[in-house]
């Protein structure tokens, strides 16, 4: 047995990285994006190439099994072992060179696909194949899984892209992987040592098997099943290289590699095309890909109606034609015409057919993405759908011939209606139909040993049917653990065989990701569930968890991983995952997150997590969750961090005492009432001002030395007492606005400038006049009995209001949040509750969906403003009200791409979560504020966000809220006019 405390020692001493062997650690890498689970022996993150080195040169000299990985988003189970992980993402992500005239660049294997091609931009080129996940796969995964994607329709798979590789044996040896010519050929095989031996046997079984190999491997674009052998063949070079594409970290490690690339298109266009089912959408494919699409995607009623109910892509979901099954057909050209040109001739030719579709046209780049992201979204959309039962991967890549995929599909539908699989909702049928390639989520039983036992049959049978079409077992996602059992059936015994033979050339001791693809486990084995799995029961619960069967169970099992919370970038203004943005850890993820709390339901018993909710290691790997809600509308498989964070926390410190930072933060509602109360405001001001006094005092609450929020000398209630409405307010009805506590005790003038406009569009405005708060620094510490009773008593407060149809107004995003959702979540069978959640309002939801004919102000020419959203606002509440709002007002409006600010409510302020705050501002919103011009307007809503950058922006801007800006519009004072005096 191997003594892993001394293989720890041993990596912690020879190894340039980060070594792990805790069970956090272990726990967040124990599945990928498959069916499987296995708990590894620990991770090591190198430092440097040279640390991967030194890591394999201890592994292999204490025998240690070790898994390469890359995203970890794999699909087969190829990135889940009982092994050491080499993690390359958080270091090894370097552009090592670019030579523009030859068209090619190297790279580190931890690049992502997304940010290769951003530093590549201004060549002109880009490295061809874009899986879905390109936002956060990594060159060295799509060389391990030899990836594809839809662009694969003009450039191939990465195989096809790949000129060397710089690649690593177990036993240390290290050489250059490339096609080679005779005279090349003949240098390597002429070498006396590992390299030339491997060459030499390498030809060998080329020599002797070649024709067999051309007899069983398909010729479609689209096989990615089994090692490439025909990579070997003289037609194809003797190319080494392409024979370890693809071959699933089972043979070598990647270290670097040499890659092609491909112009950028300059121009495209998107053609839709309905047909009356999928099956007609597929016969009419080889009729289109004689035209040549630079992509050609096919997908399903099942597929639409999943995002419909999801409720994604909504606005290109209405853009599709009719039908039920749809093909998009991408066109480039070098311009906007040829492109155009090029789709035209493609339609004209199709309507000589029998295959005349109905026709959507796009040439609008913007309507052309919202489309892609319906095809683009296949995976989370088909992944925890309400009303369905969960979806699993399993047969979710198979590839034919084009010219017969109409066929496979109609028949493979007749399987899943045999095994009971389909019915009127799916399962749904997508994928790259411009080469045969087919993706599909199964509703595999895979909780009880008798589903388990259907799901080996299906795949049996699946595999035949496509074998019987002359397609591959996988046309995209590998082989890994799901169906290298099943390559006899596509291969033959005797080409499974040279497979074998190969594994024993590079990896003689079986090391290199054992159990995958060559003597691979069964399909059945290593589930993550099962009919075996028997998760602890954790109850009582303090939130209800309505869409997951009022089980944090079935919450925690929600992650599908594929690792969008891994994504570098906030394109399209995504917000997750700030943490991991900043950090690249795994547990500091979404997912990573998501498996440490899966691992702590111990399931299979023997988890590296047994404490429950008293596990050190999951509060760890949440400490850096900043609560930002962002997993709740970007997470594609709908996980939601903060609340399980929450509840987390509830039961972890229940009867114990919590750090000092929760009371400090949690109990601020409390505070600010009593300073309000006994009139301490100025006093507190003062104290809080002097940097010695201030330091002290936060180091005692357990919080970061940070500029300390200032009390407003009047608080909003107590002005709104004194308040004389416009002559023009109440002849619309009245309003509630929420008094939440940083705009009642902080920014009251926000509420004034709310109470200014909402009188002046004619609504009369009433709050409450006692204290009152709705919880939300006692949910984000987890403190969730007081909540829940900070959240009665607000109840109890808008009871009246909401009950007789009034609306409540909400001016801080993150508390509006708590009216709109958490409330509801938090007390699921409160009617009021809902009331609440029903009548509660934005102000620009109010002013442009509820106060008819009433015209914003018109800024003067050439205003311009940068909006940062409040994440709780991105996740919940919304923008598009607010842009349709800022657009009538003439201003030129940039919403940034910055996801979350960084301070996060209680979260920037908590001590050791500084550093991590200040480096999520500096991502894009700091450096954006700085590049602004002088009289550019800032817009942020919430009171985070405007903390944020009134402390850390060095150019002293200071940030308005929306309420602020019409105000000052209308009282025709400078857009970014803002004071902090008394109101």
């Amino acid at each position: 047995m191997t003594d892993l405390r001394r293989a720890a020692r041993l990596l912690r001493e020879r190894v340039d990285g980060e070594v792990r062997f805790d069970a956090g650690s272990r726990a967040a890498y124990s599945t990928d994006a498959s069916n499987f689970r296995q708990v590894p022996l620990g991770v090591v993150i190198p430092r440097t190439i040279d640390a991967a080195v030194d890591t394999v040169a201890v592994c292999h000299e204490l025998g240690l099994p070790i898994v390469p990985r890359g995203g970890g988003t794999s699909l087969a189970g190829q990135c889940t072992n009982e092994a050491v992980v080499i993690d390359f993402t958080k270091h090894c992500h370097r552009l090592l060179s670019v030579d523009a005239d030859r068209r090619r660049c190297v790279v580190e294997p931890g690049i992502v696909l997304d940010d290769l091609n951003r530093q590549l931009a201004p060549t002109g080129l880009r490295f061809g194949p874009e899986p879905a996940t390109h936002p956060n796969c990594t060159l060295g995964g799509m060389i391990g899984n030899n990836s594809c994607g839809a662009t694969a329709q003009r450039t191939g798979k990465v195989v096809d892209n790949v000129v060397s590789l710089d690649v690593l044996l177990h036993d240390g040896t290290r050489f250059r992987a490339a096609r080679l010519s005779e005279h090349e050929y003949d240098a390597v095989a002429g070498r006396t040592d590992r390299v030339g031996e491997i060459h030499r046997a390498l030809r060998r079984l080329r020599d002797q098997h070649g024709d067999l190999i051309r007899t069983r491997y398909p010729r479609i674009p689209r096989r990615v099943s089994g090692y490439n052998l025909d990579s070997l063949l003289p037609e194809h070079g003797f190319d080494v290289a392409g024979l370890l594409v693809g071959s699933e970290a089972t043979l070598v490690t990647v270290l670097a590699a040499e890659l092609d690339l491909v112009p950028v298109v300059r121009a495209r266009t998107l053609v839709v095309l309905g047909f009356g089912s999928i099956g007609e959408a597929a016969d009419a494919v080889p009729h289109i890909v004689e035209h040549e699409p630079i992509a050609l995607e096919g997908v399903d009623q099942y597929l639409i109606r999943d995002q419909q109910v999801k409720g994604m892509n909504p606005d290109a979901l209405a853009e599709l034609p009719e039908g039920t099954g749809y093909l998009l057909v991408q066109m480039g050209g070098e311009d906007a015409d040829e492109a155009d040109r090029r789709a035209e001739q493609m339609l004209r030719a199709l309507g000589t057919t029998d295959h005349a579709p109905d026709v959507a046209f796009y040439d609008d780049p913007a309507r052309e993405h919202e489309l892609w992201q319906v095809r683009e979204s296949g995976l989370g959309a088909t992944a925890h759908v309400p009303g369905k039962p969960d979806t699993f991967e399993g047969w979710e890549d198979s590839a034919v011939p084009v010219d017969r995929l109409g066929d496979y599909l109609r028949d493979l539908r007749v399987l899943y209606e045999e095994f009971g699989y389909a019915g009127d909702t799916g399962p749904s049928l997508y994928g790259h139909f411009g080469q045969g390639c087919v993706h599909t989520r199964v509703p595999f039983d895979l909780y009880s040993t008798e589903g388990v036992a259907a799901y080996r049959r299906f795949l049996e049978r699946a595999a035949d049917l496509v074998v019987s079409y002359g397609g591959s077992l996988s046309g995209e996602h590998g082989d890994g653990q799901t169906r290298g059992e099943l390559l006899p059936r596509m291969f033959g015994d005797e080409v499974v065989g040279l497979f074998e033979v190969v594994k024993g050339l590079f990896d003689p001791d079986d090391l290199m990701n054992p159990g995958k693809v060559v003597h691979p486990a069964g399909l059945d084995e290593h589930l993550r569930l099962g009919g075996r799995w028997a998760p602890k029961r954790l109850r009582p619960l303090a939130f209800g968890f309505p869409d997951d069967g009022h089980s944090f169970t079935q919450a925690a099992n929600r992650c599908v991983g594929v690792g969008k919370c891994r994504q570098l970038t906030h394109d399209g203004g995504s917000v997750m995952c700030p943490s991991y943005q900043v950090t690249r850890e795994e547990e500091h993820s979404t997912r990573g997150r998501a498996r440490l709390l899966f691992e702590m339901l111990d399931g299979h018993g023997d988890g590296p997590i047994t404490d429950g909710w008293r596990s050190t290691e999951v509060r760890d790997a949440l400490d850096l969750c900043l609560a930002c809600k962002g997993c709740k509308s970007d997470c594609p498989a709908d996980v939601d961090m903060a609340t399980y964070k929450a509840e987390f926390l509830h039961h972890h410190y229940r009867h114990r005492l919590r750090p000092r930072a929760d009371y400090a933060t949690g109990f601020l509602p409390s505070a600010a009432m009593v300073i309000d109360r006994l009139r301490l405001a100025p006093a507190v001001n003062r104290l809080t001002s002097v940097p010695a006094l201030r330091r002290i005092g936060t180091r005692a609450a357990g919080l970061e030395d940070r500029e300390v929020p200032r009390f407003a000398p009047q608080t909003l209630q107590r002005w709104l007492r004194t308040h004389r409405p416009a002559r023009e307010a109440g002849r619309r009805g009245t309003v509630l606005l929420w008094p939440d506590t940083f705009t009642n005790h902080f920014h009251p003038e926000v509420g004034v400038a709310a109470v200014g406009v909402l009188e002046s569009a004619g609504w009369g405005v009433t709050m409450p006049s006692r204290p009152v708060c709705c919880g939300l620094t006692w949910l984000s510490t987890g403190q969730l009995d007081v909540a829940r009773a900070r959240v009665r008593h607000t109840l109890r407060e808008l009871a009246a209001h909401v009950r007789d149809g009034g609306l409540v107004v909400g001016l801080e995003p993150s508390c509006t949040t708590v009216l709109r959702s958490d409330a509801v979540e938090l007390m699921p069978d409160d009617l009021d509750a809902r009331r609440v959640r029903d009548h509660t309002v934005t102000l620009a939801e109010l002013l442009t969906g509820h106060t008819e004919g009433w015209t914003p102000p018109v800024a003067p020419a050439g205003v311009s403003a940068l909006a940062q959203v409040h994440c709780h606002q991105h996740a919940v509440l919304g923008w598009d009200a607010d842009r349709d709002l800022l657009e009538r007002t003439g201003i030129e409006v940039e919403r940034l791409e910055s996801g979350c600010c960084g301070l996060a409510g209680n979260f920037g302020f908590t001590a050791g979560h500084g550093a991590v705050s200040e480096a999520c501002a500096e991502q894009v919103l700091l450096p954006r504020l700085r590049a602004a011009g002088p009289g550019t307007v800032v817009l942020a809503d919430g009171f985070s966000c405007r903390t944020q950058i009134h402390e850390l922006d060095s150019g002293g801007r200071e940030a308005i809220h929306l309420a602020q800006l019409l105000d000052n519009l209308s009282a025709e004072r400078p857009p970014g006019y803002r004071t902090t005096t008394d109101p």
